[in-house]
């Protein structure tokens, strides 16, 4: 048994987040997602608030779910009505969920201003409605709202409104950072009050992150006495978001010594927190701790060779324990010993005797072309390119005559644009002509048109992502362009890079640069599932 409890509140409180939204459908994904990580209790929203959440909850009642125990949401009674004559609760009473979590408030702010009721009805809403779920049959968990700003205004009351819910019967009393101004000293003396004042009560923490400490916060919560943890995947939330819950996840495990996940289920956290990202339509934080793809990312040659040494040189823990892999990045940074990494790694081989050279050569090379804007972190197969023409074991996919693209706007609105290439390819000339529906388009169909009957791989090879950057945008619409392509064959993602003044040309090159990576040795044999990566701009209008 874990000795703290998961709570995710993703599909509730996450869903506060601008721009957050999912379908009913997702939602039961997110939480067949969550139950395969491991979390313990899934706090699925309101079951009445609109269609969306009953069909949810129509969907949940039918799950099996394995690790997770579903969570209704709602808010104590209303002021002047009956508990049992409370629709809110009535509709708690009702649903499947075993467990209800109420929120009610503990600030004498809210009390007065939000509320609107005296001191004694709120401590009244309070226990009424704890009572009534408790005789429904329902476990029931309380959300002291605002609880941390509440004790600093009035300590007496604040204590109050937790002796009603738990002499009512619930469970579990959850301190709430409902505004996310509270600090970890803040949070210790809290809940060394709350010990002090009502003596062994199971206690939770849900934090916010408006102060930029909701997981420390949290954190500080579990070492002053919490035994269940709320948060969020990838802390998405409303305002700055809630505590992540990830992260916290990893750092209860990895560096506090507690039980939460075994190994097999801690190592799903990477694949769990970019699926997240992924339903939201999100690009996943590079930078986040554990899971982000520069988390165990080297860019400095010292720290590169020094993880090549040994990973707990500059590793706080090892990526693979939470589902992460290792990167060494390339860059005017980057030592000798990432560039003999990354040419091992495609398959390089080059006698010891003329190793430096090309090493030399390759880092040069890099440093020359990011002054001109180039950026190789994330087009590693233009960068195995580099390397492969740096090695002398570069083939052109063909040689290029050239390219040419019409654009017509008619009267009626309409846009067409045509592409024509012109490539040598086995000594035979190949001009075709394509229609697309922007320019790249109509290029990449062109030239696809020219050689898949020779290389017909190419097919399954698909722009799955298209980023453009201007590098210095007082030069306005005669700036510098880099063009950042993603592709895949349905079995890897790779990214490729073209940069000029000319946005087309910069599209091209990154273009021909995912072609020619995907002829590589070994990767003509690559499985050809179809897959998308966020982002896909299948059919772009570039």
């Amino acid at each position: 048994m874990a000795d703290i409890q998961l709570y995710d509140a993703t599909l509730r409180d996450g869903m506060g987040g601008g721009g957050m939204s999912l379908t009913a459908e997702e939602k039961l994904r997110v939480v067949q997602a969550l139950d395969a990580l491991g979390v313990h209790m899934i706090e699925a929203g309101f079951p009445a608030s609109n269609p969306k959440e009953q069909r949810l909850f129509e969907l949940l009642a039918e799950q099996d779910l394995h690790a997770a125990e579903v969570v209704a949401f709602g808010m104590t009674r209303r002021r002047g009505v009956d508990a049992d004559g409370d629709q809110g609760l009535r509709v708690l009473a009702e649903c499947f969920a075993p467990v209800c979590t109420l929120v009610g408030k503990t600030s004498v702010l809210h009390v007065e201003k939000v509320v609107r009721a005296s001191r004694e009805e709120n401590l009244r809403m309070i226990g009424d409605s704890v009572a009534f779920l408790v005789r429904a049959g329902k476990r029931v968990l309380f959300d002291a709202e605002h609880f941390f700003d509440g004790l600093a205004l009035e300590a007496g009351y604040a204590l109050d409104c937790l002796r009603a819910a738990r002499d009512a019967g619930a469970e579990r009393l959850v301190l709430c950072d409902t505004n996310g101004g509270s600090l970890p000293p803040q949070i210790r003396a809290a809940f060394a009050i709350v010990g002090e004042a009502l003596g062994p009560a199971p206690l939770g923490i849900h934090t916010h992150d408006d102060s930029g400490c909701a997981v420390a916060n949290t954190l500080a919560g579990v070492e002053a006495g919490a035994t269940q943890v709320q948060g969020t995947i990838n802390g998405i939330g409303e305002r700055t978001g809630n505590a992540n819950l990830v992260t916290i996840i990893a750092d209860l495990q990895l560096k506090m010594g507690h039980q939460l996940l075994p190994a097999e289920r801690l190592a799903r956290l990477t694949e769990t927190a970019h699926f997240v990202d992924e339903l939201l339509n999100r690009a996943p934080d590079p930078a986040q701790p554990y899971v982000g793809k520069h988390a165990f990312a080297h860019k400095a040659g010292m720290h590169a060779a020094g993880v090549r040494t040994d990973a707990q040189t500059f590793e706080h823990v090892d990526p693979a324990v939470v589902g992460n892999d290792r990167d060494v990045l390339i860059s005017e940074l980057s030592g000798r010993g990432a560039i003999v990494e990354k040419a091992a790694g495609a398959g390089i081989k080059l006698p010891a005797e003329v190793s430096d050279a090309f090493t030399r050569r390759v880092v040069e090379r890099v440093k020359e072309l990011e002054h001109q804007g180039f950026q190789f972190e994330a087009a590693d197969g233009s960068f195995e390119l580099l390397m492969r023409k740096e090695a002398g074991e570069y083939e052109p996919l063909f040689r290029l005559e050239s390219w040419r693209v019409l654009v017509e706007k008619r009267a009626d609105g309409k846009v067409e644009t045509e592409a024509t290439v012109k490539i040598w390819l086995g000594g035979e000339r190949f001009v075709r002509t394509a229609e697309g529906n922007g320019p790249v388009n109509a290029l990449d169909n062109a030239l696809r048109d020219a050689i898949v009957e020779i290389h017909p791989h190419l097919r399954d090879i698909e722009l799955v992502n298209f980023k453009v950057r201007i590098l210095d945008e007082r030069k306005g619409t005669g700036a510098v362009t880099r063009v950042l392509i993603d592709a895949s064959d349905g079995h890897d993602v790779w990214g490729s890079i073209g940069v000029s003044e000319n946005l087309i040309a910069a599209s091209w090159d990154a273009l021909v640069d995912s072609l020619e990576y995907g002829m590589q040795p070994g990767r003509a044999t690559a499985p050809k599932a179809q897959v998308r990566a966020p982002g896909t701009v299948q059919g772009t209008s570039l």
